[in-house]
C-alpha cells in the first residue's frame, strides 16, 4: 500500500535537452505538455514576423518520436493501417504523410506524421501531450510481433521559414534537394540526423531529429546563421493558426471525427473503399451526408481577439458552436479563429456571432489557410 493517495502524486515537469540553452538566451519558460519550454524570447509578434520572412528555430523535443519495426515477420504497415486511415502501403520510402490515430467511434485520439524509412520500418512523430496515451493505445492494439520504440534520447528541432533552406544547406549540403514531405538520413559533425522537409507553420522548412547530446551544438550552429533566430511556443501557435493547422487538445479531440475536423484529405481512397479503419462506418456516413458540425476558419471584426472557449451563438443568443483557437494574426493584421459550427453555417462568407465575456463579436466564415502555405514542392 502506498503512503499517499493517487491525488497526492506530484508529476515533475520535465526538462528538454536544450533547457539550459533556452534559458541562457533569455527564453521565458512555461510549462507545456509536461515540459518547461520557451514561450518567447524577444516577443511573439517579432518572432512570428521573423519566421515568415527569414527562418526560426523551434525546439519541439517534447513531441514523441517513435519507430515501429518487426524482427519476427510481423507486418508493420498492416498493423499501423489498422489504427488509422492512412495509405501507408502506398507510401514511397523516405516519404512522410499526415494521419490520425482514431478510436473505434472514429474520434481523433491524436494527429501525427509518419515516414516510411524502410519496407518494414516506420518513423512517427506524435504530440507531446498525448504521446504516452498514444503509446498505450498502440501497444494494446498492435500485434506482439511489432516493436514500438520511443526515442527518448533524441531531440527534435524545427527550422521554419523561407530562408530555412539557405541556412540548413550551408551546414548540411543535400537537404535542398528534398521536396515537401520528403525525408532522409544525413550526418553532421559525426551526429546521425533524420531530416524531413516539413513543419507546422505553413512555411517551407525542416524537422531535424538528433541524439540529445548533439542538439546544443546543432542549435548553436543554426542560430549562428544570419537567417536564423530561436523562436518560442507563442509564435509557433500564431503561425500554425494562420496556416489553418489544428492543434490537438484544442481543435482536435475524441469528440471530433476527421470529417468534422475538415481533415478529409487524411482519408485515403484505398482505405475509404475498404472501409477498414477504426470508426469507418460513422466517418464514411458523415463524408456522404455531412457532419453535424464542422471546423471552420473565422475572420473576426475589430481588433480584439476571440479566444478558445468563446461561444458561437445564433440570432436568439443560443449557443450553437464554440471557438477552439483564436488570436491576433500578425501576418493577417486582424483577429482570426477556428470554431466548430453547425454544417448550415460552415459555408465561406456566412456571417456569425461570437460571445465572449458578455460581449458579442461579429465574424465571417472563411476558407483556410488564412496565410497561403509556401511549401517547397519542387523547382518550377
Amino acid at each position: 500500500m502506498s503512503d499517499h493517495d493517487d491525488d497526492d502524486v506530484i508529476i515533475e515537469t520535465l526538462l528538454l535537452p536544450l533547457d539550459g540553452w533556452h534559458r541562457a538566451r533569455g527564453g521565458r519558460m512555461v510549462e507545456f505538455a509536461g515540459y518547461w519550454m520557451p514561450v518567447q524570447y524577444e516577443g511573439i509578434m517579432a518572432e512570428h514576423l521573423w519566421t515568415r520572412e527569414n527562418a526560426g528555430l523551434f525546439d519541439v523535443s517534447h513531441m514523441g518520436q517513435l519507430t515501429f519495426t518487426s524482427d519476427d515477420g510481423g507486418d508493420v504497415v498492416a498493423a499501423l493501417e489498422a489504427l488509422m486511415p492512412a495509405d501507408i502501403a502506398g507510401l514511397a520510402l523516405n516519404r512522410a504523410r499526415y494521419s490520425l490515430l482514431l478510436n473505434e467511434s472514429g474520434g481523433i485520439l491524436d494527429d501525427l506524421m509518419l515516414t516510411r524509412q524502410a519496407k518494414d520500418r516506420v518513423y512517427m512523430v506524435v504530440n507531446g501531450a498525448t504521446k504516452y496515451d498514444d503509446i498505450g493505445h498502440m501497444i494494446e492494439h498492435l500485434p506482439d510481433e511489432i516493436t514500438l520504440n520511443l526515442m527518448e534520447g533524441h531531440a527534435l528541432l524545427a527550422l521554419q521559414g523561407p530562408k530555412a533552406v539557405d541556412a540548413l544547406a550551408r551546414l548540411i549540403p543535400g537537404v535542398e534537394a528534398m521536396v515537401f514531405m520528403q525525408a532522409g538520413a544525413f550526418e553532421w559533425q559525426g551526429h546521425d540526423l533524420w531530416i524531413s522537409r516539413s513543419g507546422y507553420t505553413g512555411e517551407d522548412g525542416f524537422e531535424i531529429s538528433i541524439a540529445a547530446e548533439g542538439a546544443e551544438a546543432l542549435a548553436e550552429a543554426l542560430t549562428a546563421q544570419p537567417e536564423v533566430k530561436p523562436i518560442g511556443l507563442g509564435a509557433r501557435d500564431s503561425l500554425r493558426l494562420e496556416a489553418g493547422l489544428p492543434l490537438y487538445g484544442h481543435d482536435l479531440s475524441t469528440e471530433a471525427t476527421p470529417v468534422m475536423a475538415d481533415l478529409g484529405f487524411a482519408l485515403f481512397k484505398r482505405r475509404r473503399e475498404a472501409a477498414d479503419f477504426p470508426g469507418a462506418e460513422r466517418i464514411l456516413a458523415e463524408r456522404e451526408s455531412g457532419p453535424i458540425v464542422k471546423r471552420v476558419g473565422l475572420l473576426v471584426e475589430g481588433r480584439q481577439p476571440v479566444r478558445e472557449g468563446a461561444a458561437v451563438v445564433d440570432a436568439d443568443g443560443s449557443e450553437v458552436g464554440h471557438v477552439t483557437s483564436g488570436g491576433f494574426a500578425p501576418s493577417v493584421g486582424a483577429p482570426i479563429a477556428m470554431a466548430y459550427v453547425p454544417l448550415a453555417l460552415a459555408t465561406p462568407g456566412t456571417s456569425i456571432q461570437l460571445a465572449q465575456r458578455g460581449k458579442v463579436h461579429a465574424a465571417t466564415v472563411t476558407t483556410m489557410p488564412f496565410v497561403p502555405h509556401r511549401y517547397f514542392r519542387g523547382a518550377k
